[in-house]
C-alpha cells in the first residue's frame, strides 16, 4: 500500500507541529521519521494513523483521500512504545483482540489457527497462556507486533517501538524487525529519535526539524551527504571548525576546503571524529590534547585549537598520544556551510 501526504498541516492550539510536509511512502517500504523532540514525527504518525486529523492537506492510501477515515476503518496496525497491551488478558488474548473485535468475522477455530501462526512468526511459541508481567520487555514488544499484524493491516506504524528497552535487548529486536519486513513486505512506517536504530532498520530515513523535512534519502545518502549543517550535527559526532570563504574555497589553519556552493564570508567546517588524525609534527590545525580516551577498538583524543574550538578525534590504538601533548589535527573529509 503506498501512502502519500500532500502538504500536510497540523496545528496544536497556537503551536504549529507540522509545517505543510509532503512526502511519498512506496508499497512495501520501510521509512524512519527520524529528528529531536519537537520536530513533528510523531504528529506525523498519529496523522497518517487517524489518530490526529490534519487541518489541510491531504493524505492518500494508493489512490484513495483516507484524510478523514475514522482510525479503525484505515487499515493500519499501530504499535506503540509501551506495548499497551491488556494486563489482565494472556499473550494470546492480547493477539486475538483485534481479530474478535473487527467488523471481519472469524471463527474461534480462526482465530486460534492465526494466534499460533504468529506466535511462531515473533518467536513465542509455547508462551501464548502467560500473562504481559510474566514475561521480558522485548517479548511484550514482540506480542504488540503480532497484535498489530493479526488484522492483517494494510500499514504498519510504530512509535518510538524499542525505546523502553535498553540498549543490548533494542539491537536484537531491530535485527528481528527487519527480517520480519523482508518476509512479510508491509509498508511500515516508524517514528525514532535514535540515528542508528533509523540507519540500521530503515529504507530510507526522513529527517525533520521544527516540523518540516529537512532531508530524506536512504541511510548512504543522508550519512554520507548531508545537506546542512543541522543534518550534519544531529546525524552523530560532529566536530566544527569557523573558516573563511573566498573564491569557492575555504581556509582554516592555512588548509583550503572545496566549497563550490558557499558563499564567500564567514563558514563552518564539520568532520566526524574518524574523519580527523592526530601528529607530532607536520603541517595541519594547531593543537593541544586535553584528554585521552582509550576504548576497546581505539582511542579518542579531545585536543583545542590555538582559536580555542575543541575537537574530538578517533584513532588508532597504538597512536602516541597524551594530556597536555601538542602536535596537529589534519582534515582528511569535511563538509563546508556557511555560517549562520
Amino acid at each position: 500500500m503506498k501512502i502519500r501526504l500532500d502538504t500536510v498541516v497540523k496545528t496544536f492550539d497556537t503551536f504549529r507541529a507540522v509545517h505543510g510536509v509532503s512526502l511519498d511512502i512506496e508499497s512495501g517500504e520501510l521509512v524512519a521519521l527520524l529528528g529531536p523532540s519537537g520536530s513533528g514525527k510523531t504528529t506525523i504518525l498519529r496523522m497518517v494513523a487517524g489518530l490526529e486529523y490534519a487541518d489541510a492537506g491531504k493524505i492518500y492510501f494508493g489512490e484513495g483521500d483516507a484524510t478523514d477515515i475514522p482510525v479503525r476503518n484505515r487499515g493500519v496496525g499501530f504499535v506503540f512504545q509501551h506495548y499497551a497491551l491488556f494486563p489482565h488478558m494472556t499473550v494470546a488474548e492480547n493477539i486475538a483482540f483485534g481479530m474478535k473485535v473487527s467488523k471481519v468475522k472469524r471463527s474461534k477455530a480462526e482465530i486460534d489457527a492465526r494466534v499460533a501462526e504468529l506466535l511462531h512468526l515473533v518467536k513465542l511459541d509455547g508462551l501464548g497462556e502467560r500473562f504481559p508481567t510474566q514475561i521480558s520487555g522485548g517479548q511484550r514488544q514482540r506480542v504488540a507486533l503480532a497484535r498489530a499484524l493479526a488484522v492483517d493491516p494494510k500499514v504498519l506504524l510504530l512509535d518510538e517501538p524499542f525505546g523502553a528497552l535498553d540498549a543490548n535487548v533494542r539491537r536484537d529486536l531491530r535485527r528481528w524487525l527487519r527480517e520480519i519486513h523482508d518476509e512479510l513486505g508491509i509498508t511500515t512506517l516508524f517514528v525514532t529519535h535514535d540515528q542508528e536504530e533509523a540507519l540500521d532498520l530503515a529504507d530510507r530515513v526522513v529527517i525533520l526539524n521544527a516540523g518540516k523535512i529537512v532531508q530524506q534519502g536512504t541511510p548512504e545518502e543522508v550519512c554520507r551527504n548531508p545537506n546542512s549543517a543541522f543534518v550534519m550535527k544531529f546525524l552523530g559526532d560532529a566536530n566544527r571548525l569557523s573558516a573563511t570563504v573566498r573564491n569557492g574555497t575555504a581556509s582554516v589553519g592555512g588548509i583550503g576546503f572545496a566549497a563550490p556552493d558557499v558563499a564567500d564570508g564567514k563558514a563552518e567546517i564539520f568532520m566526524r571524529p574518524n574523519d580527523l588524525d592526530w601528529s607530532a609534527e607536520g603541517g595541519g590545525v594547531a593543537a593541544k590534547i586535553l584528554r585521552v580516551i582509550d576504548r576497546p577498538d581505539g582511542r579518542r583524543i579531545l585536543a583545542t585549537t590555538d582559536q580555542g574550538e575543541t575537537l574530538e578525534l578517533d584513532v588508532a590504538p597504538e597512536t602516541p598520544a597524551e594530556a597536555g601533548n601538542e602536535g596537529f589535527v589534519t582534515v582528511r573529509r569535511g563538509r563546508v556551510f556557511g555560517a549562520g
